[in-house]
Parts: C-alpha cells; structure tokens; sequence
C-alpha cells in the first residue's frame, strides 16, 4: 500500500512502467481509500530496486508511505493497471 498524494497524478501508469523495466510482474490499483495499492512479483533485487524508487514516484506525487507485506504468489505473465478496488 503506498500512501500520500498518489492518485491523480499518473502513479498508477508510472508504477507499471517502472514494473516492466525492471522485469517485474503484478498489478497495481486506486484504492477508494485514497492509496494505491500493488502486488509485485520478480526478482528480489528488482524489487528492491523497485521499492527505491516508489518512494518518490512520479514527480506530481507525494509519497507520505509503504506498507510492505508479503503475499501469496500468483501466477501473472506482466504487470497491469487494475480497476479501482
């Protein structure tokens, strides 16, 4: 879950490019709670690297935090934008 000023301001479009360069897989959403929330999958350096990054984001966003947690794994071929959740 990342929180702050993440919506409307094409977090979502720039998580999953970031995603992709990295080789990662997962999904990304808008949460109606005002967060955005994602699952990603992948190396565990392009994770972390990942991670790194989404701790600024786009440059409209303000990143207050990340709530990290683990999750089952599932079976996902890329990354994708996700409807509102």
């Amino acid at each position: 879950m990342i929180h702050g000023r993440v919506q409307g301001v094409w977090y979502r479009g720039w998580t999953v490019a970031t995603a992709r360069e990295l080789g990662l897989v997962g999904w990304v959403r808008n949460r109606m709670d005002g967060g955005v929330e994602a699952l990603v999958q992948g190396d565990a350096a392009a994770i972390d690297r990942f991670m790194m990054l989404a701790q600024d984001g786009p440059p409209a966003a303000r990143v207050a935090g990340i709530d990290v947690e683990n999750a089952p794994v599932e079976d996902l071929q890329s990354f994708e934008q996700r409807a509102t959740a």
